[in-house]
Order: structure tokens, then C-alpha cells, then sequence
């Protein structure tokens, strides 16, 4: 079944790192921000689009994701109207996995209890690190004891599934220490944790410090170090990595996101959503304005497609595989390449699967470039 995806660009300020498409803003505009993704839901749901393997009717979505941004900005009146829009009524999202990624100050007592009686039943909380320094670095608004709190808040709301999000390889002057960073998380008992190695991206306060040397580019070898740490801490701990960056506990695995890497269609609304539908990519304009007039002008949002050619459906597929668990099968990876690399100590074959172990997820790109250039070989 197909998922949707609401971006929700929304941010009160934009951190240190982020690169990401959104629209800084003292006042949300809910109000039209709901209306024009609800215009394009409506404009969806009666074009001849409904026919396509990435669109679905009210009420036959598997899961629902409100990402950003910070979609935990917006009331959570808009939150429901929107699922109300997307299902035919809030006892139809039962078996619908709902997420809203949030942010530790949005989270109250009034707003947790609100999101659950929207439908939302999976929070993905943005934590990044337990240090205050660090988070003061970053230009989060939160500190370390939101974290908490907002942990405390959202399981006595109901939330049982609750991901938690945490940056590592961070400049070595920050003197981060993520060790106890893990310790920290893992003492909250999230049920999923998401691990982001920091990267420079262009136009970022980030990428301007590193440029005047006010801060060190994120180094390889401590990247290495603190992921294979993280590995070692939370599978001591009862977590299992699914993913190259995500890890959860029994029952717990992201079925959003596993869409994503299982190559399966999905729908993005809003600014800068995109959207597959098996056998091309579109996405929409990412400016929160240029959307908007379009969507409000009555025209397609949609700022491009790429149609993807038989061999770039087959590259993704063995990417996409070899980022999770449950790999690729031998026969799409030739005997020496199997040999080389399970001699290397990067994968292990596992019921005639080959399968990352975390040094080899850590050299995913490479791996792939090889392979993709290697001769077919029985």
C-alpha cells in the first residue's frame, strides 16, 4: 500500500547544519499552509493520478509521516484536519502507522494529549545531543533536560513509540562526548533511535565556519570511531540496526521509512515534498511561497520529474539493499566480490543474502561503485 508524506517547512530559526528547505517564520501560517496542501490533496485525489501505483484513496494509506521543518509548530488542530483529509475519519488510522517529527520544547502535557487525539501514534523527537554546549552550537532551542521532560510527557500522553534523532562526528574543539551521549539516550529507552553523521553542506552557518576556520570539517576517522561505537552501546542495549542509520527495538522499525529503502511508492505534499511512483521521481517547489501562489493559482506544484532508466532502477535496488539488514542476494554480487569482502570483515552471507556489517556500512558508497563495476561472474 502507498504512504504519504506531508512536508511541513516551518522552522523558528534554522540550525548551525541544516540545509534543508524550509521557512523561517516568528508566526506560522497554519491556515494557509493547510489550505494549499489541501488543495493539492483534493486536486490529487481527482485527477487521474489516483490510478498511478503512488497514489491511494481516502482511507488506504499504511502510513502517514509529517516531516520537516518542524511539523510539531503547527496546532495540532491543522494536524488533524489534514489526516481527516487524508482518511475518511481518525478511526481509520488504527492500523496506519502516523508519525510527527517533533521538537523537546514543542512537546506539553496539552499538545501531546492533542496529537494523540489526532491520530498521531509515533513521535520522532529531535534530541541531537544530551550536551547544552553542543545543542547551543547547533542553534537548537531546546536543552538537554527537555529532552527528558519531553520524553515523560509524551509516554504519559500514550506515545509507546517514540524515535529519538542524534548527530554524531561533531568538530573535535566541541569536545563532545558521545559516549555518554548513547549512555543518555539509552537511559531514556527510546523504541527507535536515527543516527546522523554531521555533514558540510553548502550555504549553512556550518559550511561558512568551516570556510573562515572557526570550525574543523567533520573528520573520517572520527565518524568511523563514534559509529562503530553506537553500534557496539545500543546492540548491547537491545537495539538492532535495520538500516545504516537506524536502529530499534523488537517491533519497532520504522514502516515509513522502510518504504523509502524498500523502493515502494509514496506521495509527498507540501513544499519541496517529493514523490515516486515506481518508475519516476517528482518533487514539488520548495519555496513555501512559490508553492503556495501555485497551488492557490491553480497550478501543479510539481517543479520536476526524472525518469528513471531500467539501470538506474537496478543501481538503486542494490543500494537500497545493501543499506539494510536484509542485504542483497548472492546472486546479484559476483563470488569474488563476496569473497573480497567477507574476507575484508564488510559483509556476511546469511541464508544466500550478503549483508552489511557496520565496517562495511561504513564504506556503503564505495562498495556499491565496485560492485555496479565489476563483471558478472556466476
Amino acid at each position: 500500500m502507498p504512504h504519504l508524506y506531508f512536508h511541513v517547512p516551518f522552522c523558528r530559526r534554522r540550525c548551525s547544519y541544516c540545509d534543508f528547505s524550509i521557512a523561517v517564520r516568528k508566526r506560522i501560517p497554519a491556515g494557509e499552509y493547510v489550505a494549499a496542501v489541501r488543495t493539492e490533496l483534493a486536486a490529487l485525489r481527482t485527477s487521474s493520478g489516483w490510478a498511478d501505483p503512488g497514489a491511494a484513496p481516502r482511507g488506504s494509506w499504511e502510513t502517514i509521516y509529517f516531516g520537516g521543518g518542524t511539523p510539531s509548530l503547527l496546532p495540532p488542530e491543522a494536524i488533524r484536519t489534514l489526516l481527516l483529509n487524508a482518511v475518511p475519519s481518525t478511526s481509520s488510522l488504527h492500523d496506519v502507522e502516523v508519525t510527527l517529527e517533533a521538537n523537546p520544547e514543542d512537546v506539553t502535557p496539552k499538545s501531546a494529549t492533542a496529537w494523540r487525539h489526532a491520530g498521531v501514534n509515533r513521535i520522532s523527537l529531535g534530541a541531537q545531543s544530551f550536551d547544552d554546549r553542543v545543542l547551543r552550537w547547533m542553534h537548537r532551542p531546546h536543552d538537554a533536560a527537555r529532552i527528558g521532560a519531553a520524553m515523560g510527557t509524551l509516554r504519559a500522553a500514550g506515545f509507546d513509540d517514540v524515535s529519538l534523532d542524534l548527530i554524531f562526528a561533531l568538530p573535535a574543539e566541541l569536545g563532545r562526548d558521545w559516549r555518554r551521549d548513547l549512555d543518555a539516550a539509552i537511559r531514556l529507552a527510546p523504541a527507535h533511535l536515527s543516527l546522523y553523521g554531521l555533514t558540510v553542506e553548502a550555504r549553512t552557518p556550518l559550511a561558512r565556519w568551516v570556510s573562515r576556520g572557526a570550525a574543523s570539517a567533520p573528520d573520517d576517522d572520527r565518524y568511523a570511531e563514534e559509529y562503530l561505537l553506537a553500534h557496539e552501546r545500543l546492540g548491547a542495549a537491545g537495539f538492532v540496526f535495520y538500516e545504516v542509520s537506524n536502529a530499534a527495538r523488537d517491533g519497532a522499525r520504522s514502516r515509513h521509512n522502510s518504504a523509502y529503502w524498500s523502493g515502494r511508492p509514496y506521495r509527498g505534499l507540501g513544499p519541496a515534498a517529493h514523490s515516486f511512483d515506481g518508475r519516476s521521481r517528482f518533487w514539488n517547489l520548495s519555496a513555501w511561497e512559490a508553492y503556495r501562489r501555485a497551488v492557490a493559482a491553480g497550478r501543479s506544484p510539481v517543479e520536476a520529474e526524472e525518469v528513471l532508466t531500467n539501470e538506474q532502477r537496478e543501481l538503486e535496488r542494490i543500494y537500497l539493499g545493501l543499506r539494510t539488514a536484509e542485504g542483497i542476494s548472492q546472486s546479484d554480487c559476483p563470488t569474488v566480490r563476496q569473497s573480497d569482502w567477507v574476507r575484508s570483515g564488510w559483509v556476511e552471507v546469511v541464508e544466500g543474502r550478503v549483508v552489511c556489517r557496520p565496517e562495511g556500512w561504513l564504506r556503503l558508497d564505495a562498495l556499491v561503485r565496485d560492485l555496479t563495476l565489476s563483471p558478472a561472474s556466476s
